[in-house]
């Protein structure tokens, strides 16, 4: 081939030669022309050369790539489920005040745990001290008229009791007289005035009456004015206490919605104050999921015996696991769901309310699952797809139904049995029905 090509070459070389020859014996400079194959004698053997290069690079064979095959581990895998969170707080309370006034202070660290009780901000207390000044001295007069009334009472009944004793004496009088009067052994004058003193003595004693009548009117009237005023003396140490604006359970205080100064009322919202040791964490499952875990439909999964897992954002797992505490009243007819809520543990107060995260409970447990590590399984347009390698030593790309992942490993619901050789490593060097050198992997402990 070389000496074919030298050969050629000269060739070329002689009849450019020959040419210039010619040109140059006439003795001027003639104009260089070129015969019509010249420039395509050039090109072939550039085109001879390329070819060449094709074909010695089709002939080189890459040898077959080395992978690691395992079959699959089998053993008994928990099954869980897990669902989109929120937490709030155990209890909330809004911190609202009780009475109008000007705030003057705050008395707490936004965000620090405060107890039931304390006082939070404080509200201006002079006019609220000023009536239940008022109040008080209301209350004062009025037992002063209580007082008097009785006074007053306690002499009309003494009035009485002398009029009644001055009538007994006259009645007698009028008595022992009147028939002496008509024996004219007593003077008519003297039974006369017997008769006036009786009759004085009567109009005395229905006087004391009256008055003992119109002391206890008194007295019953000064006594409800005293309880009115009792009320409203409490009523204003109430609201003198109101304006020192406490918190009303142990918790975490939010940051204060109003500034110092402004004038607040009892729809005026001053902060938020949550109880977050333990922290709710809000779910919803599907019905179809809340009627499996209550052995009414389907397979049945444990769901409100099971302790629940918090997986947060960042996507640790929380220490500390949770209980389900209850279920909504009803199934959200819009998404068709049903709210579950689980209490977890916190202390420290790590977590808040308003926080997102994902709860994770064991559902079931799948006896003798095949499990692959998740390196030998590639997701291709929302299916699963695994390497197997043939008796004969080649790939073959092969599609599974994949399940839940158990920590390094995959859990494989269909599409590969025991015995199958997987390719556990160097699957991005492999294609389907290419040749592969398999070298053995120790699946085993890597899916312990």
């Amino acid at each position: 081939m070389y000496s074919a090509m030298k050969t050629y070459m000269n060739t070329i070389f002689m009849i450019k030669n020959s040419r210039e020859g010619k040109s140059g014996s006439s003795g001027h400079q003639a104009p260089a022309t070129r015969f019509p194959g010249e420039r395509l004698l050039l090109l072939v053997p550039l085109l001879f050369l390329l070819g060449l290069v094709g074909c010695r690079q089709k002939s080189i064979q890459l040898p077959p790539p080395d992978v690691l095959v395992a079959n699959p581990v089998q053993r008994d895998v928990a099954v869980h489920s897990e669902w989109v969170a929120t937490l709030e707080g155990f209890d909330n309370a809004e911190i609202r005040p009780q009475v109008s006034g000007y705030l003057i202070k705050q008395s707490y660290k936004e965000g620090s745990v405060v107890s039931k009780g304390q006082v939070l901000f404080e509200i201006d207390p002079r006019p609220f001290q000023a009536d239940l000044d008022h109040a008080r001295g209301a209350l004062a007069s009025a037992k002063g008229h209580v007082s008097r009334s009785k006074a007053e009472l306690a002499h009309a009944k003494a009035q009485l009791a002398e009029a009644q004793a001055a009538l007994g004496k006259s009645t007698n009088d009028v008595d022992r007289d009147t028939p002496l009067v008509a024996k004219k052994a007593v003077a008519k004058e003297k039974l006369d005035n017997e008769v006036q003193a009786k009759l004085a003595a009567q109009a005395a004693v229905e006087s004391a009456q009256a008055m003992i009548e119109s002391a206890l009117a008194a007295i019953e009237s000064a006594e409800a004015e005293v309880e009115g005023d009792k009320a409203l003396v409490e009523r204003a140490e109430l609201n003198l206490g109101w304006t020192k604006v406490t918190s009303l359970l142990d918790g975490v205080a939010g940051i204060a919605e109003v500034q110092m100064g402004n004038l607040v009322g009892p729809n005026t919202r001053l902060t938020s104050v949550s109880l977050v040791n333990p922290i709710k964490a809000y779910f919803p499952v599907s019905e179809q999921e809340y009627l499996r875990a209550k052995h009414v439909g389907g397979q049945p999964i444990e769901l409100f015996d099971s302790s629940a897992e918090l997986i947060l954002t960042d996507g640790t797992v929380y220490p500390h696991t949770g209980k389900i505490m209850m279920t909504d009243r009803q199934v959200d007819t819009a998404t068709g769901t049903i709210r579950l809520v689980a209490a977890f543990p916190n202390p420290g107060n790590i977590l808040r309310p308003g926080q997102y995260g994902r709860v994770r409970i064991q559902t079931s447990l799948k006896k003798a699952a095949l499990l692959v590590p998740q390196s030998a399984v590639k997701e291709i347009q929302g299916g699963y797809q695994v390497a197997l390698v043939t008796p004969d030593k080649k790939a073959n790309i092969h599609p599974v139904k994949a399940g839940e992942k158990v920590g390094t490993m995959w859990v494989i619901d269909d599409g590969l049995t025991l015995n199958d050789q997987v390719i556990v490593e160097g699957l991005a060097n492999v294609k389907d029905g290419i040749p592969v050198v398999p070298k053995s992997a120790n699946l085993q402990a890597k899916g312990r």
